[in-house]
């Protein structure tokens, strides 16, 4: 075969190999070992290479469609018998690896060749080459080959494979190969399953299946993707080798889902579910999808066969969480995957099955009901989250509905419903509650038991008193709390107007029957506080009392009668001398003795409708007003201990009445009254003590000079505060004037130039104005001191001012200059709220009209010389008392809040604050809104605090959102405490307030000091500034003018435009209060208008505050 050489068959040597095969033709080589065969043929020399070196010999490809046989002739020899190595036979299908040898030879033949076979099955449409491959060993020897062969029939010796098919298994399972060749499986026949990659796999079981054929079974256990390959039949003898066609091992990994279940529904026994099938890993085809489901708290899980691509678990436990996996099947045994990653999800609860059952009263108590019920289970509740409540209804005493729930602890072993009504029904029933549904029991009906009562209703209670009784009217208590068996009162003198009454102590009790509503009680003392205290009583005991007090009545004075004309001592032409002897006080101490004067016209005769003149009248209002009576005198009491003469006419002013000498030519009736007076009322008693008759003698009349002075002094002692008002104003003028083209001497030859038109008053007005330049004079020292102390008119330019400066007097303006309206506008540079088109909130009257800046000083000197004796007819023509209601501040609970019974706040102006919570009362404090110059409540007029009050007064300076607080008293004055300090020297907590002290700024007359006020829970800080004037006496006027003016022009300009109102006080909020805020708008009024209307400003203060303004 080999004689024609290699390239005629295609033959080829491996390029990769060790060594090539030797093309030999013993004919033509010289030499040749003995060892070798003569011929033509192809050989390996293994002596002469290494041990394990190779040489391959390549048939050429092949492509056959049907069964064929290749034989050969191989020979292996050495000179000692050894084998010279191995020779084998491989087939590499499709170009692939070679594999292992299909057969192989090592053992020595001789010198004579030996002939083999291989059997090759179809392997159309593969291809398919032959290789001889000769592996040396250590010794010597030839390895040869001759003869190749491929045959077109079956081999002979060799047994066929028929072909072999794919298998395909899903991983994990066992896979099988079986073999089937052609004749008769022998013992000298070695069976294998080898792989590409050179694995061999022996053979399991062989099987004849007839004569001609025999099976071979091989397995492969547990296959995973790593088993995936070719693999093929081999068969090998000492004959020859039969060989299959490569078949593949196909592993199948098991489907399962990439996402778990989508949860589209749920209810309390059921999940729908979407399976999301359609994403995998693994393989399909897909013959089958199973959901399985398990409680996640337990271990069962069950399985259901899905046939779509939504499924609804049915029959399941409410309330319950669950797992959910999808199961995806493939063809084949083991074709189930793993579960899916898990959907975790709770079913919803079912409504309760039923409430409980044995709904138990436990125990009844007054206000509480105790109840018990059976435990509650998941088989009852039908859901581990639930809610047990017990819902209460009664009816109220005024015969309204009330109802109530409560959630209870299930667990807790009873239940008690409290804070309810005693001697009441009250209808029970539970409610189990899950978040899908309830279920209510039956209602229970149970009565609570009886309880001491409440208290008797305050606003019941009425009490009339009588001067030594008094009769009280009440009402049942709102909360009789069971049924009402008696009443208890219990009463006792607590004060008395007249200290020398005897209180009832520990005082008296009576006992009334339960229908019982008013009782009288008799025996009492008059003047006399007594404390009523009535409490209600049900089987269970007493409830608690409701105290009111109640003042029996004063009674008048006593005054004793005189024996024959004791009363009457002396008489003169003008005067008459009586004996004024004390009187007994009856309920309250006597408060003042009064002289009473009645002119007795012969022609008409007085009324006995009333024995007593109540009305006091002063000499010249009956004058002028046509009484017909006028008193002379008021006494002290304590200036009438004992029997005392006293003479009518005596032309002497007692307490602001005069009591002028007697007409010679008139009759008059002389009386003496003794009066006791209260908060509330006022009894007099009075007694003719003397008649004197009308003389022939010439009626005296008194010195006019003597008696102006008189009317003028007493017009200077009630006119004192409004004058000062004025003389502040004039203060403006001299000492802007004194910086002007006009000297301080002018006034002094103004005032000597009305030196006969003033009179006896020329002395007075020089005091006023010395005064005024002794002020002057201590302005510069206090200028020195205080920055801030420039005075009101410092703050303009006077170089450039004209002449007709609207606060020069009028005399002056006609006699140099005519001023024009513009200019009669201009006063003041400091800066104000600006209001245009308002009219000034206090109107100018007709009987008392503004006044022009420039006529201040001549209508003061006008004032104190008129006839009408000026200031004092203006003073008695304000009204003096109480003006409008102030029942709020009347309250018993707000009465010490107030230092001053009879200076209390009005209800229409009060400022109102803030209720604290459960203390309907907390909303008063003794405050008034003032209104300012074009400026609605632009003050707040206040007492002096008291230490009740103290936190009310800065409850008010926060809710109002003032800035600035003016102090115009001292803490203590002429040994009296007039004010609480209620400020901190640190820091001070007054309730939820908290004040801090930051600076102080002591100054000649006065000191500012600055605080910062926070509010718990509120994230501010305020600033508040206190201006404490200290030099201006209670009763009196300040010390400087100057002084006064400088501290009002600090306070107007530190308080901030946006500010609220500025808090004004002294001790009783009126006096020094007044004034001070007179001048403030007085000034204003004065830049505005050039012009001060006091007396309405007065006025309007007094209809917002009492006695606004000091008027004694």
């Amino acid at each position: 075969m080999f004689d024609e050489g290699l390239a005629k068959c295609d033959y080829q040597q491996d390029p990769y190999d060790d060594i090539d095969w030797t093309h030999i033709n013993t004919q033509e080589v010289a030499y040749v070992s003995p060892e070798l065969p003569k011929g033509t043929y192809m050989y390996v020399d293994v002596s002469q290479h290494d041990e394990g070196t190779k040489a391959r010999f390549q048939l050429p490809v092949m492509k056959e469609n049907d069964t064929h046989c290749i034989d050969f002739n191989y020979l292996l020899t050495s000179p000692g018998g050894f084998s010279p190595g191995t020779l084998n036979v491989l087939v590499k299908v499709n170009k692939g690896p070679l594999a292992n040898p299909i057969w192989n030879v090592t053992s020595n033949t001789g010198k004579g060749w030996m002939k083999a076979e291989l059997a090759v099955s179809t392997f159309w449409p593969n291809e398919y080459q032959v290789i001889f491959e000769a592996e040396a060993s250590d010794g010597a020897g030839f390895i040869a080959i001759d003869d190749i062969q491929v045959l077109s029939y079956p081999c002979d010796k060799s047994p066929h494979f028929l072909r072999l098919g794919d298998v395909e298994v899903n991983a994990g399972q066992n896979a099988t190969f079986q073999c089937i060749a052609t004749g008769r499986e022998t013992s000298s026949n070695k069976l294998w399953l080898q792989r590409r990659n050179g694995e061999d796999i022996p053979v399991a079981l062989t099987k004849n299946i007839n004569h001609r054929r025999f099976a071979a079974t091989f397995y492969l256990k547990e296959v995973t993707s790593q088993d995936q390959d070719l693999y093929r039949c081999v068969t090998q003898s000492d004959r020859g080798s039969g060989v299959s066609n490569f078949a593949g091992l196909i592993v199948r990994e098991p489907p399962h889902p990439i996402a778990p279940p989508q949860l589209l529904g749920v209810g309390p026994t059921y999940l729908l579910i979407q399976l999301n099938a359609n994403s995998i890993f693994g393989d399909g085809p897909i013959i089958l999808k199973e959901v399985e489901y398990r409680m996640t708290s337990g271990n069962w899980i069950e399985t259901h066969a899905v046939n779509s691509p939504n499924y609804k678990l049915w029959h399941l436990d409410p309330d319950t969480e669950y797992e959910v996996r999808v199961l995806l099947t493939r063809p084949g045994e083991g074709g189930t995957g793993k579960s899916g990653p898990p959907l975790i999800t709770r079913t919803k609860c079912a409504e309760p099955m039923r409430t409980p059952k044995r709904l138990k009263i436990a125990e009844t108590r007054s206000r509480m009901i105790a109840v018990d019920w059976e435990s509650l289970g998941y088989n009852i509740t039908r859901c581990h989250t639930f809610n047990v409540t017990i819902c209460y209804q009664y009816m109220t005493a005024n015969n309204r509905s009330k109802a109530g729930c409560l959630d209870m602890d299930p667990k807790a072993p009873r239940h008690l419903v409290g804070n309810l009504p005693p001697y009441t029904n009250v209808s029970l029933k539970m409610i189990l509650t899950n978040p899908e549904g309830r279920k209510e029991s039956d209602e229970t009906i149970i009565q609570t038991d009886e309880d001491v009562p409440g208290s008797v209703p305050s606003q019941s209670l009425r009490a009339t008193p009588f001067e030594d009784r008094i009769l009280l009217y009440w009402k049942e208590p709102t909360e009789p709390n069971g049924i009402i068996i008696q009443y208890e009162i219990h009463y006792s003198g607590v004060r008395s107007f007249d200290p020398s009454v005897p209180l009832q102590r520990p005082g008296l009790t009576v006992s009334l029957p339960s229908n019982a509503t008013h009782h009288l009680f008799s025996q009492l003392h008059p003047g006399v506080t007594y404390q009523l205290l009535i409490r209600a009583s049900t089987s269970k005991g007493f409830g608690t009392a409701t105290t009111l007090n109640v003042t029996t009545n004063i009674s008048a004075p006593t005054i004793d009668e005189y024996d024959g004309s004791e009363a009457f001592l002396n008489e003169t032409a003008t005067t008459i001398t009586v004996l004024l002897k004390p009187a007994q006080a009856k309920g309250a101490p006597i408060s003042a003795y009064q002289i009473v004067v009645e002119e007795v016209n012969p022609r008409s005769r007085r009324q006995a409708s009333s024995d007593c003149y109540e009305v006091p009248v002063s000499y010249h209002s009956a004058s002028s007003g046509g009484s017909p009576y006028y008193y002379a005198a008021q006494l002290p009491p304590s200036n009438l201990p004992e029997p005392l003469p006293f003479t009518v006419g005596d032309n002497k002013t007692y307490q602001g009445f005069w009591n002028p000498p007697l007409a010679p030519r008139k009759n008059y009736n002389i009386y003496l009254q003794a009066v006791s007076s209260t908060e509330r009322e006022t009894k007099t008693q009075c007694l003719r003590l003397a008649t004197k008759g009308a003389t022939e003698e010439p009626e005296v009349i008194p010195d006019p000079a003597k008696q102006t002075d008189r009317v003028v002094k007493i017009a200077g002692i009630s006119a004192g505060v409004l004058v000062f008002i004025l003389l502040v104003l004039v203060a403006i003028l001299l000492v802007k004037k004194r910086r002007t083209y006009y000297s301080y001497s002018y006034y002094l030859k103004l005032a000597k130039k009305r030196k006969d038109a003033i009179g006896t008053t020329r002395q007075e007005m020089t005091h006023m104005v010395n005064a005024m330049d002794r002020s002057y004079a201590d302005q510069s020292t206090l200028h020195g001191e205080d920055p801030m102390a420039v005075t009101f008119m410092d703050s303009h330019n006077y170089n450039n001012r004209l002449p007709n400066d609207p606060l020069v007097p009028t005399a002056v303006l006609d006699e140099n200059h005519s001023a024009s309206a513009a200019e009669n506008s201009r006063l003041l540079d400091v800066p104000r709220y600006h209001c245009e088109g308002t009219e000034s909130p206090y109107q100018t009257g007709q009987l008392h009209p503004a006044i022009r800046v420039a006529d201040l000083l001549q209508h003061i000197n006008l004032m104190k010389t008129s006839d009408s004796y000026g200031f004092k007819e203006e003073y008695e023509s304000f009204f003096e008392g109480q003006s409008a209601t102030w029942d709020v501040a009347k309250k018993d609970q707000n009465r010490t809040k107030n230092r001053y019974g009879n200076i209390i706040a009005y209800d229409h102006s009060r400022v109102i604050l803030q209720p604290i919570e459960d203390d309907p009362s907390s909303d008063y404090i003794n405050a008034n809104y003032i209104d300012g110059y074009q400026r609605p409540s632009h003050y707040i007029a206040t007492q002096g605090p008291v230490h009740e009050t103290v936190y009310d007064f800065w409850r008010m300076v926060w809710q109002e959102q003032s800035a600035c607080i003016v102090m115009v008293t001292n803490l203590v004055e002429v040994g009296r405490v007039k004010c609480y300090k209620y400020w901190p020297d640190d820091a001070e907590v007054y309730g939820d307030f908290k004040v801090t002290f930051v600076e102080v700024e002591p100054l000649a007359e006065y000191v500012v000091r600055t605080f910062t006020l926070e509010r718990r829970g509120f994230n501010e800080v305020r600033e508040v500034k206190q201006f404490h004037f200290t030099g201006w006496p209670d009763h009196g006027v300040p010390y400087h003018a100057t002084g006064l003016l400088s501290f009002i022009r600090r306070v107007k300009i530190s308080n901030p435009p946006a500010a609220g109102p500025i808090v004004v006080h002294c001790s009783a909020g009126a006096g020094r209060t007044g004034c001070f805020i007179v001048i403030d708008i007085m000034l204003d009024m004065a830049e505005r208008e050039g012009v001060v209307d006091i007396y309405n400003c007065v006025k309007a203060l007094r209809s917002r505050r009492i006695n606004m303004v000091q008027t004694e």
